[in-house]
């Protein structure tokens, strides 16, 4: 079923989904969607009953955190932070490389077909986990934003995270410059410019990558806003605010994308909004860590792009993105205290073009329209088929895995079989790697 630009392979028409209709893919995109007529040399995939969505956007992930998952259960951010730093140095690259391969499947057989992974732990300075991340991202066959992370304060600069974890800024830059020209191709591997957090970077770092990404043209992401605590290191180590201090650094624009973005005030938002920064909403990892709820509404209200992210799976141990669906309906109708404050078509639309429009991608991706990539999920409908609404029948109803899923055409999952790789197998061995970090 590989219908990549320019192979000449046959239209595939995927006939009978109960919602949108019939989906016809050629040459890597959608070319017609609702009732679609047959034609001779037509590829008729039958998926009667079921239901066809864009394939999920995934804002914000920590592909490595598989390694760590069901650690410090009871923790904050910073206590969770300062228990898992240790854990996380002893990393290898061929650890990074089995997290990446089962978290990015992961990720496919629930519906996600473009994902941003935040890479920020590069431990004795080896770069090379970042060839490995977009190595396991080509042979799941998911788009891949890679979000070249980095720390360099350390514990004796007054950061959180023991100085053996991070790297030196000029260090830094130049890995930054090196995975850009190895990776960055703008269709399945989009680099990203993405210094960590406010308490584990310096000014100059943040300044040097603004001025790197604008130079190339990539976009920019970082962590803020999550917790009191870290307002309150901004507070005492800068004297202003979290977004105040962004804001000084030159990162206030539309190329710009926060993780979580919770404690922001009214005038934040409205400065946020007016410069179109987006925001990776991630409830899950939110609500583990007590760390507060994101107020989506009045963040798109404002003119912020909002998207949903998984964050790392020591924080959200599920690791899919469908999950976040559900979680995001219920965490604004409790935030707003109203159970219409937030419907399953929100859920979606945060899911599918609001990721894109976050990734600043959405004239491609998260879309049922003719012309956009073939990035297509096919969700099983036989358990929801007496439900009359099927959006909120797929949003509101159990967990599930898609039965196919399409990226530029091409079958990543087929039957529920993710195509790429021995999904199971590959959680064989993460799982013997993990084993030797619990000493």
């Amino acid at each position: 079923m590989n219908t990549g630009p320019g192979n000449g392979q046959p239209r595939v028409v995927l006939r009978g989904a109960r919602w949108p209709g019939d989906v016809a893919i050629a040459d890597g995109v959608i070319t017609e969607v609702g009732t679609v007529e047959a034609r001779p040399g037509d590829v008729t995939v039958d998926v009667d009953g079921d239901i066809i969505t864009p394939g999920l956007v995934n804002t914000h992930h920590h592909l490595y955190q598989w390694m760590t998952r069901g650690r410090a259960v009871g923790c904050d951010l910073f206590g969770w932070l300062v228990e898992l730093y240790p854990v996380w140095g002893r990393l290898t690259v061929e650890d990074v490389a089995a997290a990446a391969l089962v978290g990015l499947g992961e990720l496919a057989v629930t519906g996600c077909t473009s994902a941003a992974d935040h890479h920020y732990l590069v431990p004795r300075g080896d770069d090379a986990v970042f060839d490995a991340i977009v190595e396991a991202a080509a042979t799941v066959g998911i788009r891949l934003h890679l979000s070249r992370g980095s720390m360099d304060l350390g514990e004796s600069q007054g950061g959180l995270p023991p100085d053996h974890v991070v790297e030196d800024l000029d260090a830094i830059m130049a890995s930054t410059e090196r995975v850009i020209a190895r990776h960055h191709d703008g269709e399945m591997v989009h680099v990203v410019v993405a210094p960590c957090s406010p308490f584990s970077v310096s000014s100059e770092l943040m300044e040097a990558s603004v001025a790197l990404a604008r130079r190339h043209g990539l976009r920019l992401h970082t962590h803020l806003c999550e917790t009191v605590d870290e307002q309150e290191h901004c507070l005492e180590r800068f004297g202003r605010r979290p977004v105040e201090q962004l804001d000084a650094w030159g990162w206030v624009g539309d190329d710009v994308w926060l993780a979580h973005g919770i404690w922001i005030n009214d005038d934040e938002m409205a400065r946020l909004g007016a410069a179109g920064v987006g925001v990776a909403h991630c409830p899950s990892s939110n609500a583990r860590l007590a760390a507060g709820v994101c107020r989506v509404t009045d963040l798109e209200a404002a003119g912020s792009p909002v998207g949903l992210g998984v964050d790392g799976v020591a924080s959200n141990e599920v690791g899919g993105l469908f999950p976040e669906l559900r979680q995001s309906l219920y965490a604004a109708r409790l935030r707003a205290a109203a159970a219409d404050a937030f419907m399953p078509a929100d859920a979606l639309r945060l899911g599918t073009s609001g990721g894109a429009r976050c990734l600043g991608v959405d004239e491609r991706v998260g879309g049922l329209e003719p012309g956009m990539a073939a990035d297509l999920a096919v969700w099983p409908g036989d358990d929801i088929a007496d439900v009359v609404d099927p959006l909120a029948g797929l949003v509101l109803g159990p967990d599930r895995r898609v039965r196919h899923l399409y990226v530029g055409g091409r079958a990543v999952v087929a039957d529920g079989r993710l195509l790429g790789c021995d999904l199971a197998d590959a959680h064989a061995r993460l799982a013997r790697r993990a084993r030797r970090l619990w000493d």
